[in-house]
């Protein structure tokens, strides 16, 4: 018999890389599949890399891909010659056929930074390697990562298509696309007046992110629904000094918070409540 020890994979491993099982599914489990998905979702490691379902999770480390054909693209930084670059993502021998959208970077300069202002849809892409460059675009539709400094030049405006894709518009409402140039080479360009296949994006999160979004939102509605409560004891209990943590109220009739409440002015309709009862702190 032969003493040749088995070959041992050598295949590079990335942090959050989660290892496939496969399972046996039965013929009648069609109505689980739905609370397994959101099972899974929740299941996943934060440094997993997902696609967003709305502009707002768009935001950490990015990962840019093209479906270019016959190879697809990824939008990379240079740090040494300090400039864009569109990287072919080729096969290596020993990795396996996957599909694009289960491609992650396995390298930094291919991991772009996503920021954004609070309550703003623009976002700025910031490179992940050297000195943290901004992605910007020029009137004339010249894309270039050399800004220190963010400004209107350097926001951009995702947008997601209906078959999950994105696209980036810039501050001249022009959208971001690969272009061919003299010798076949490709550059990014930010002239494009409309989407078609050279502005269409996949654009992958990490998941934890996305969870965060999430979790903001949730929260914005829940605070929505409790400011719009009436409640005159516990608003006047934060802000009065009486004694004994007694809670004084007004004794005027509350349909004049009913109405203030409709029109949206209930926390100024508080406030003189409170300033009549001479028992303010801030009166």
């Amino acid at each position: 018999m032969s003493s040749t020890p088995a070959v041992r994979s050598t295949k590079l491993k990335f942090k959050g890389d989660k290892t496939k099982k496969k399972r046996k599914r039965d013929d009648g489990d069609n109505g689980e599949r739905s609370s397994r998905r959101r099972k899974d979702e929740d299941d996943r490691s934060p440094e997993s890399w997902v696609l967003p379902e709305d502009p707002l999770e768009i935001r950490g480390p990015t990962f840019l891909m093209h479906p270019s054909d016959p190879t697809p693209l990824c939008v990379t930084y240079d740090s040494t010659r300090r400039r864009l670059a569109l990287h072919a993502m080729t096969k290596g021998e020993d990795e396996e056929e996957t599909n694009l959208l289960d491609r992650t970077p396995n390298e930094v300069s291919q991991v772009w930074v996503t920021t954004r202002v609070a309550g703003s849809p623009t976002i700025n892409l910031r490179t992940g390697v050297g000195e943290g460059k901004f992605l910007s675009c020029d009137k004339y539709g010249l894309v270039a990562a050399d800004r220190e400094a963010r400004g209107p030049q350097e926001e951009w405006t995702p947008v997601i298509l209906p078959d999950g894709m994105v696209a980036f518009m810039n501050v001249y409402e022009k959208y971001l696309g690969v272009d061919e140039v003299a010798g076949g080479a490709l550059q990014l360009r930010g002239d494009s007046e409309e989407v078609g296949f050279r502005e269409r994006f996949w654009v992958k999160i990490q998941h934890k992110y996305k969870q965060e979004v999430n979790a903001e939102e949730k929260k914005k509605k829940e605070g929505a629904v409790g400011d719009a409560k009436i409640d005159e004891a516990a608003t006047n209990k934060i802000h009065q000094a009486w004694g004994a943590g007694r809670s004084i109220v007004s004794g005027l009739d509350k349909k004049e918070l009913k109405a203030a409440k409709k029109e949206g002015r209930l926390s100024e309709a508080l406030l003189d409540r409170r300033a009549k009862l001479k028992s303010d702190r801030f009166c």
